[in-house]
């Protein structure tokens, strides 16, 4: 049971400060470890909650996703930070794009999956451009000849996508209904701002392994993203 002779005001004032300096989200647990006192989950979870009121009607907010708490500039005022240091956005091919979500949607798979799926060869650049950004992981072997990697999305690809868990993506209707949701999210460009060791090789080699079909159309396609407050 919570001591009712916790200053809570200052519990929430501690919160505030390390969030706020914090540059990656800070999980539960390790909030705990501020305090001497023997503060429990759902006391410290309503006194987020209320910070999180606190802030309400500002320029940032507290914001929980997988890897814990963490402040955000809202989507709405991003473009007056972008002004300190305006950039355009990389540009990327829709087969990084399909890469990304088909992994997203359908986690773990294969390399040969995802060439299923698509319908054509998958880029090996790509999928190390995922991987170098920290998006998805090798989390297993599937256990059949060869024993291909499966690949799946990271609590890093949550964070920025400002989501808790798998179960909040969008329902997948196609790439740019995942393009859209993530461009509306507070801190973080998505895949737009992976840099891969060679971007023009990137884009070049997914370009000449896709088939021109209709279904798969190899053009590029540019989304802003919101970015991580410094």
């Amino acid at each position: 049971m919570d001591n009712p002779d916790f200053d809570l005001t200052r519990v929430k004032t501690v919160l505030e400060t390390v969030l706020l300096s914090s540059p990656e989200p800070v999980a539960l647990s390790e909030l705990k470890k501020l305090f001497d006192e023997d503060l429990s989950n759902d006391m410290l979870r309503r006194v987020l909650e209320e910070l999180r009121d606190d802030w309400q009607g500002r320029g940032v907010e507290l914001t929980h996703v997988a890897s814990g708490w963490c402040f955000r500039t809202r989507p709405e005022f991003q473009s007056y930070r972008d002004r300190l240091n305006p950039q355009k956005p990389p540009r990327y091919s829709r087969a990084v794009l399909e890469t990304l979500a088909i992994i997203a949607y359908k986690q773990p798979v294969t390399r040969g999956d995802i060439e299923e799926i698509r319908g054509v060869v998958v880029s090996t650049n790509i999928i190390r451009a995922l991987e170098a950004r920290g998006w998805i992981d090798v989390v297993g072997h599937r256990e059949v000849p060869g024993r291909p990697a499966l690949y799946a999305t990271t609590r890093a690809f949550l964070d920025d996508l400002n989501l808790r868990s798998l179960e909040e993506l969008p329902p997948l209707d196609d790439l740019d209904s995942l393009v859209e949701t993530a461009g509306a999210r507070p801190e973080s460009r998505l895949v737009e701002e992976m840099l891969p060791l060679d971007e023009t090789a990137i884009a070049d080699d997914a370009a000449a392994v896709d088939d021109p079909t209709p279904d798969i159309e190899a053009r590029q396609v540019e989304v802003e993203f919101p970015r991580v407050a410094a």
